[in-house]
């Protein structure tokens, strides 16, 4: 899947927490913290961008997929369909 180039930051920390259950904590300048805890803690900081880069959305999503111990189609699948 190909991933999404007018992304926001804003939108992705909306998807998150109802694709995985990622919960808003706090914003920290432009910089959106969201933390789950399932399967296990772990905690992001989302930019709050007009259009996030490839490479930081990519990094994103890779901290996601290792945190819920998924496979990358499965974690596009939840956040994009």
């Amino acid at each position: 899947m190909k991933i999404p180039r007018d992304l926001s930051g804003r939108e992705l920390a909306t998807r998150l927490p109802r694709a995985f259950g990622y919960r808003f904590l706090h914003q920290e300048g432009s910089h959106i913290v969201l933390q789950t805890e399932t399967p296990r803690r772990h905690r992001t900081a989302v930019p709050d961008h007009q259009a996030l880069r490839i490479g930081t959305l990519n990094g994103i999503l890779r901290a996601i997929v290792a945190a819920q111990g998924i496979p990358k189609e499965e974690a596009f699948r939840r956040l994009f369909e």
